[in-house]
């Protein structure tokens, strides 16, 4: 069975994967499941990342507890992972073959006596913003990261530790699992090959002034809508309005908003237009009399995916506008927004009414908020160059946008490459 955190200061392994969504948990497991120790890193309280939060996957249109499920009963299965939640690196030197990293380790304030019993938030005086659900809900300030949450343990919100309100949760648990005085640790490891798996984070939006979000309601964001379509999210799956709550009848989705633009995003993020067709189906399926528009420069669906655009363009309430939309505004008397754009086969500029509209923003590498360790070459975007001369070895969107499919591919790529870095050595 994995291991948790560790009571030792110093521990080893044949490869360290820092990054516990699909690509850093794939490329583990594959890693273990050859008989090779692994580390892995993720600085949030639960494994997952972006495969939490979203509705279904694509293009088997499943949703993500399936995938989840199996890769952690996979993990518990194995005693050659060491999982470290809450964790983040802070230095590595040292070469392929024989890397020394310190890492950090935050308090979860929950220790492993908690059995989930619930009563600690029960008697929780304390909110704060649900980050899973991008803020549209709230959660206590002692809670379970998500119903699949990998420690299957809660954790306090590190921002309200110090609240004397937070004393009620220590005194309501009978097992003594909450503990507030908790501190910081950090520990050494020594591994021969180091995955960098940190996945990516949506382009911020509000950056976009001319597209409205943040400051008009009904305008939100692809993976905000994930969110909403999702029967664990903020509206248990009923995709709403957010300024009155009311279904929507029509709806628009933005392609390309803030990317291939020179001022945001330069650069294609490659899966956006089959995650709005995706989206789209959600909307159908629950409202089928709902008008649904796309905005696009041009549709990118490759290879064997060019099927689920051709049914997508044979739906009658489907409709496909070419065009970037250049400006959202808000019709004041309904709430509705008006999105305007420029057709580049025509000329003629559109203005179209809708409930609700839909940005789908790029995906933007951690690894500009993150680096990888010792000036391993990223490009001019963030993104991991792979085969530097310092050994770190890229997986997943740490390298290049990608879905989930592509994702678990490449992690299962890298997971080979490290072994193989080990045996060269």
């Amino acid at each position: 069975m994995a291991e948790f955190e560790p009571l030792q200061d110093e521990i080893t392994a044949e490869t360290l994967v820092v990054g516990g969504g699909i690509s850093g948990i794939t490329t583990a497991i594959e890693t273990a499941e050859v008989g090779r120790n692994v580390i892995l890193v993720e600085k949030k309280p639960t494994l997952g990342g972006r495969v939490l939060a979203t509705n279904q996957y694509f293009p088997k249109l499943c949703p993500p507890s399936c995938g989840i499920e199996i890769n952690l009963k996979r993990i518990r299965a194995t005693d050659k992972v060491r999982v470290l939640t809450l964790a983040e690196i802070e230095s590595v030197t040292g070469e392929p073959g024989k890397y020394e990293v310190t890492i950090k380790l935050n308090p979860r304030y929950v220790n492993d006596k908690c059995t989930l019993c619930g009563e600690c938030e029960k008697v929780c005086e304390v909110e704060r913003d649900n980050d899973l659900n991008y803020g549209l809900s709230k959660t206590k300030a002692v809670y379970l990261p998500h119903m699949m949450a990998y420690p299957h343990r809660y954790v306090v919100d590190p921002a309200f530790a110090n609240d004397d309100r937070m004393k009620k949760c220590v005194e309501a648990c009978p097992y003594g699992a909450i503990d507030l005085d908790m501190q910081p640790r950090t520990i050494k490891a020594t591994v021969k090959a180091i995955v960098w798996a940190t996945g990516w984070q949506p382009y911020d939006a509000t950056r976009i002034d001319n597209l409205g979000f943040g400051r008009i309601k009904n305008v939100v964001t692809n993976v905000i809508m994930e969110r909403l379509a999702s029967e664990s999210g903020p509206t248990e799956g009923k995709i709403v309005r957010p300024s009155d709550q009311q279904e929507i009848k029509s709806i628009g989705f933005v392609q390309c908003a803030g990317s291939r633009d020179e001022n945001h995003l330069p650069y294609c993020s490659a899966v956006c237009c089959l995650a709005s067709m995706k989206q789209a189906t959600y909307v159908r399926e629950r409202y089928p009399d709902a008008e649904v528009h796309m905005f696009y420069i041009d549709v990118r669906s490759p290879g064997r995916y060019e099927d689920f655009y051709v049914t997508s363009q044979a739906d009658e309430k489907f409709h496909f506008h070419r065009g970037k939309v250049g400006k959202i505004v808000e019709n004041p008397a309904n709430g509705n927004v008006i999105l305007e754009a420029e057709n580049t086969l025509t000329g003629q500029i559109t203005k179209l009414e809708v409930d609700m509209a839909v940005l789908a923003v790029g995906m933007v590498p951690n690894t500009v908020d993150q680096a990888p360790p010792l000036d391993a070459p990223i490009d001019e975007f963030g993104f991991l160059i792979a085969g530097g001369d310092r050994g770190i070895i890229g997986a997943g969107s740490a390298l290049r946008p990608m879905d989930v499919a592509a994702s678990i591919q490449d992690a299962t790529g890298a997971a080979l490459k490290a072994m193989t870095a080990e045996v060269r050595r």
